[in-house]
């Protein structure tokens, strides 16, 4: 499921879908849910095209367009109603995991009850909550010496779901000094205004983060479809063994960035 806006969703279902037929995860894609209409958005297109080049089937639906035509006030009014309907929807399909991916809206109680879903998130355990671009700016406003990419178990508790896999990485070393050197004579209210994304440590933690998102996800729905990791009732487990706080993959993500 993902609202396909950015490179980024792209990129995460292009992966997956060449780890499946090289044979690294042992499962398929039983279809693409966006909740962008064909034609709303060139990004959203994109990534329904990918899907649909690759014989999956597109499940879109707008949830724009819902809010607009049912007169509501934000999509925070219909989000039950709109939930229900791409549940049915989806009912046509069985699958044993949901991969949220870049997927833009926060999905109600009877959506995360249905489905077993996991969530991407660009922040360590611990980190920040919300949108990728507000977590890099408290990253920053905090002097974290620490980035991260995690996946959880999509609850209620948006962001804060149970953590079954992640990844953290330093924000030190030669690709971060000239950007921390950069803002040391600013105050976060005028680094923000001057600069927004093309500050070069903005821009160079979104990159690094970026770079450990898709062997992330990959690793873990590798893990999942082996058994190594389950998911029973809301719990995580590894080897038999409920996991708490998240099992560290840094060791399988260095051949990827190489």
């Amino acid at each position: 499921m993902s609202t396909g806006r950015g490179q980024g969703s792209r990129k995460l279902l292009l992966s997956t879908l060449q780890s499946i037929k090289s044979g690294y995860i042992d499962a398929q894609i039983e279809c693409v849910f966006c909740n962008r209409a064909v034609g709303e958005e060139p990004g959203s297109d994109q990534f329904m095209s990918i899907a649909e080049s690759n014989l999956i089937p597109v499940v879109a639906y707008s949830s724009r367009e819902f809010t607009r035509r049912k007169g509501a006030r934000s999509f925070n009014d219909v989000r039950a109603e709109y939930d229900r309907c791409v549940i049915e929807m989806l009912s046509g399909f069985k699958p044993d995991l949901i991969v949220l991916a870049g997927y833009m809206l926060f999905t109600s109680l009877e959506m995360v009850t249905k489905f077993k879903m996991i969530n991407l998130h660009p922040a360590p355990p611990e980190g920040p909550i919300g949108p990728w671009q507000e977590i890099i700016w408290e990253i920053i406003k905090c002097n974290s010496q620490l980035g991260g990419v995690q996946i959880q178990l999509a609850t209620m508790d948006w962001d804060r779901g149970p953590i079954i896999s992640y990844i953290t990485y330093p924000l030190t070393g030669t690709e971060f000094g000239a950007g921390w050197k950069q803002i040391n004579e600013y105050s976060f209210p005028n680094l923000r205004k001057d600069y927004d994304e093309n500050l070069l440590l903005f821009k160079t933690i979104r990159e690094e983060t970026g770079k450990r998102e898709i062997p992330l996800l990959v690793e873990t729905l590798r893990s999942i479809a082996n058994n190594d990791i389950k998911i029973r009732d809301g719990a995580i487990f590894h080897n038999g063994k409920i996991l708490h706080g998240g099992l560290s993959l840094a060791d399988r993500i260095p051949k990827w960035l190489t």
